[in-house]
């Protein structure tokens, strides 16, 4: 399966040609270092470009003093990691083994070169990625979580942290690091979930939107001025009108409440998207995308969500959950769909508990070695199903209908129809979640003999239903009668465009809009199109 950015072990290193270090030097300034300086330390700013001229230089762990991995860099190569392109902050402890020279280049600068220097930006951006992939798979964090497993705190820390491809470490409150990391920071690890970053900074809340905060993802509308364009989601569909926004020269941002990838995200493989034949994680494919929308400069929000919409002196305010403002001249809304919630007596006590709406590596820890229950019959659910079998010791697959076929694809049904620990159950549906702190049992209906029966169950993976995120939308736009939004000739919209809205400078892209097609592909499609619609929208 295609995976993030190659491999930094097996990657053809190509190194930034002298006339790109030229370039460079007008705009950076050169510093001398001597062996053992700091030169750049988790948790600061990643406000500038670090280019190794003379010397050699290492990622180090802060805590042990130990290098991390077996390389070091050396004269061409340069500091840093993905972070760098969003202005968040450092993720590793960079120092110099040996006294040298580095070339500092403050990073709206070294942005601006990238921009007009293609290969430059391509060298770059390549080595960045794969740094982060790096990190995560050596699982070299400078975000330390303390708490248990089973917390909902952690659990949605672990998720937030999973889906935006951020390094982080967890440990038990019983373990060895947890209590050096207490005496270290003055915290008792029973006390509760803490969240740390760099050496020793304790975040006052274990929540995703506190780390968000601390690690530069979220959005500060001090100085931002008003937008040419603010993309309400980051699904295929939000992020591929932030590639091509970019690429256009408009000042874009993008604002989504969890992750980018949106409800693709959580799909663990897709197989049928063109041009990846060995199949390609929702998660990933969207992070592609979000690397080279921020390539092109547009900026994004995490985790923020839009909770109303109103015009002011010519454009369009946006308010965020968190009280700010944000300002655009237009609005693409690709704010997708998300699963039902089942009407079931104590269904908020168990989410996050035991009840998910999502299937990846995090969510199926929570699956490992025991029976769990997937309830759908879309392609989400198969792929979920299919996925979680590799851990779980069975799988039963709930479907409110007598068949598959008009939901899921062939090849999906096919295997889940081979896999000797998936069940599909016809014509079921949950009708009771049992358990004290966590889920533990469910009952299940079986809608044609009018009998329940029941199943020890840790775990339970909604995905059936789609439910149009418009609620924030607050009457502005046309909608149908089932909430999606109306677009085109349908919302009355004349020549402004196939996906404009009933409103003037409101575009809807993607699972939101009513009557597109709900796949991946299709959405990508959708954003990269209504891009040309803003632009008339906005030059007249």
């Amino acid at each position: 399966m295609e995976s993030l950015a190659e491999d930094l072990a097996t990657m053809t290193r190509r190194p930034l040609t002298p006339r790109h270090v030229a370039l460079m030097r007008r705009e950076g300034v050169p510093e001398r270092v001597a062996a053992g300086q700091v030169v750049a330390e988790a948790g600061q700013p990643h406000d500038r470009f670090i280019y190794v001229t003379e010397g050699e230089f290492e990622l180090y762990d802060p805590r042990t003093d130990a290098r991390v991995g077996d390389a070091t860099l050396r004269a061409g190569q340069f500091i840093g990691e993905i972070g760098f392109l969003s202005g968040g902050v450092l993720l590793g402890c960079y120092r110099a083994v040996t006294a040298g020279e580095i070339l500092c280049v403050p990073r709206e600068a070294m942005l601006a070169l990238m921009t007009v220097n293609p290969e430059m930006s391509d060298i770059v951006v390549s080595v960045l990625a794969a740094r982060r992939r790096a990190m995560l798979e050596r699982e070299t964090a400078s975000v330390i979580v303390v708490g248990p497993e089973d917390d909902r705190a952690v659990r949605r820390i672990a998720a937030f942290a999973a889906r935006n491809r951020l390094p982080v470490a967890f440990h038990d409150p019983g373990s060895e690091p947890a209590r050096d990391w207490g005496e270290s920071c003055s915290f008792d690890p029973a006390d509760g979930p803490r969240v740390i970053v760099g050496q020793s900074e304790v975040l006052p809340e274990a929540t995703p939107a506190a780390l968000a905060r601390r690690l530069g993802l979220a959005f500060d509308a001090g100085a931002a001025g008003t937008f040419d364009v603010v993309i309400v989601g980051g699904g295929p569909a939000g992020v591929s009108a932030a590639v091509y926004a970019g690429a256009e020269g408009m000042q874009a941002l993008v604002v989504e409440d969890l992750a980018i990838g949106g409800q693709a995200g959580t799909s663990s493989r897709i197989e049928n998207y063109m041009g990846f034949p060995t199949g390609i994680s929702g998660a990933d494919l969207c992070w592609r995308g979000e690397v080279q929308a921020m390539k092109f400069g547009t900026r994004f929000a995490i985790p923020h969500r839009v909770t109303a919409i109103a015009p002011e002196e010519g454009a369009w305010c946006l308010g965020l959950d968190d009280g700010q403002r944000v300002l655009a001249r237009a609005v693409v809304v690709a704010t997708g769909v998300e699963y039902r919630r089942l009407p079931l007596p104590r269904l908020e006590d168990f989410e996050g508990a035991g009840v998910y709406y999502a299937a990846t590596e995090v969510e199926a820890r929570y699956a490992r070695a025991t029976e769990c229950v997937v309830i759908g019959g879309g392609n989400s659910a198969g792929q979920a199903a299919m996925f979680l079998s590799r851990s779980a010791r069975h799988v039963h697959v709930l479907v409110r209908g007598a068949s598959l076929a008009e939901s899921m694809s062939s090849y999906l049904i096919e295997r889940l129809r081979g896999a000797p620990n998936v069940t599909i159950h016809y014509r079921t549906e949950v009708a009771a979640l049992e358990g004290d702190a966590a889920l533990e049992r469910v009952t299940i209906h079986d809608r044609e003999t009018g009998m329940d029966w029941h199943l020890d169950a840790r775990a339970v993976f909604v995905m059936v239903g789609a439910v149009p995120n418009t609620g924030w939308l607050d009457g502005r736009v046309r909608l149908d009668n089932r909430g999606f939004v109306l677009t085109g000739d349908a919302a009355g919209a004349g020549d402004r465009g196939r996906y404009a809205t009933s409103c003037p400078g409101i575009f809807a892209v993607g699972d939101v809009r009513s009557g597109s097609v709900k796949r991946v592909a299709s959405g990508v499609g959708e954003g990269s199109v209504v891009i040309s619609e803003v632009w008339r929208h906005l030059n007249g």
